[in-house]
């Protein structure tokens, strides 16, 4: 008799202990209003197909080698837009030098970025307000522009339309 109490109890146990696990995964996997309209939007939207570098850039929060993107030394007149989303984010007048190896702005068109510090606390990372993509880190302090500000993005989070396209188009 008393080795079919234990018996009873390590199984009453054990269901108490599944029922538990269960609820806390059930609790786990519900997202809230907000982050479900978020990824409905997000997977309702047409993005750009992406290369695997790309991809681990614009999606994975990577960042490309220095001096090695097609923007770096781009002087030519137009508008940076999302690689991802086609969304503009940057105008050639904001961009500068700033001989960092990534092309660097001193402005953002007001609403395409969106700032968030990093996991680490200590860079702020820039991202395409319209899909997420990661587009590079803002830094402040540097002096290289009265704007005190430098974006600086990966070449291959954007993509470059000269301001003869955009004459064209309208």
């Amino acid at each position: 008799m008393y080795l079919n109490q234990v018996k009873l109890k390590n199984m009453n146990y054990k269901i108490v202990l599944l029922g538990l696990l269960t609820a806390s995964l059930q609790a786990c996997s519900q997202q809230n209003p907000q982050q479900s309209t978020t990824q409905t939007n997000n997977q309702n939207m047409q993005y750009k197909k992406l290369t695997p570098d790309e991809e681990r850039v614009i999606v994975n929060k990577g960042t490309e080698a220095p001096f090695t993107g097609k923007y770096v030394n781009t002087t030519a007149k137009g508008e940076y837009v999302c690689k991802r989303c086609g969304t503009p984010l940057f105008y050639s007048k904001d961009k500068f030098p700033s001989e960092c190896g990534w092309p660097s702005f001193d402005d953002a068109i007001p609403g395409a970025v969106t700032q968030t510090t990093d996991a680490d606390g200590m860079r702020t990372e820039i991202t395409c307000n319209h899909c997420g993509a990661h587009l590079g880190h803002v830094f402040t302090g540097e002096h290289f522009t009265s704007k005190d500000t430098r974006y600086c993005v990966n070449s291959i989070s954007m993509d470059f339309i000269p301001l003869d396209s955009n004459a064209a188009k309208k």
